[in-house]
């Protein structure tokens, strides 16, 4: 069976491959290995429009095979729920991670916000060979740390304190995430299905 992954992210296509490895009768494949395909703008106004946007862009050219893609982000309760779908380009279209968490606890110190509270959220949409779109939502809850600290992962992950942890998920490293983390999660349910089709 073929999985296709609709993410140019090398972090997440990590994830992806390692929850994987329970499945090796499933190959696994990405939107990279296509010339010529480009991923389409992501301006849906939730994380399952984004997801669905991207899910629907590849399953057009692979429609024979399972198709997923995800989009997920971090909601700080003190920010409103910002960066929230604007995540990957908190801080402009091009911004690397170091510049969006420099942003985040940023716009925290000049909102002086005192409510830390976060949660990584994503949302995973998949199609079937046949066409039937699947929806998968995982949530990590936790708080915003005062400084930068940890050399694993990507994205928010280097002050982001998952809930009855004191470590950021940088610091805890691969193994913890892909144990507790949002995608996850939300992978987990995936593959639940998933094996029901092999």
């Amino acid at each position: 069976m073929e999985l296709w992954i609709a993410s140019s992210n090398t972090g997440k296509i990590k994830e992806f491959q390692t929850l994987l490895l329970t499945l090796p009768s499933v190959q696994i494949h990405t939107q990279n290995e296509i010339s010529g395909f480009s991923s389409p703008e992501e301006n849906g106004d939730s994380f399952i429009a984004n997801a669905r946007i991207k899910a629907r862009a590849l399953h057009a050219i692979k429609n024979k095979c399972w198709v997923i893609a995800d989009d997920s982000g971090l909601e700080v309760t003190g920010l409103g729920g910002l960066p929230g779908i604007h995540s990957a380009r908190y801080a402009g279209a091009k911004a690397r991670d170091s510049e969006n968490v420099a942003k985040l606890l940023k716009m925290m110190q000049i909102r002086n916000v005192s409510d830390r509270s976060a949660q990584f959220r994503a949302v995973i949409v998949a199609y079937s060979p046949s066409g039937e779109e699947f929806q998968y939502e995982g949530i990590m809850k936790g708080q915003i740390s005062a400084k930068v600290a940890g050399i694993h992962g990507f994205g928010y992950d280097p002050v982001f304190i998952p809930e009855g942890q004191t470590q950021t998920l940088a610091e805890l490293g691969p193994g913890y995430k892909n144990q507790h983390s949002h995608r996850a999660l939300a992978f987990k349910n995936f593959l639940e299905n998933l094996k029901s089709h092999l």
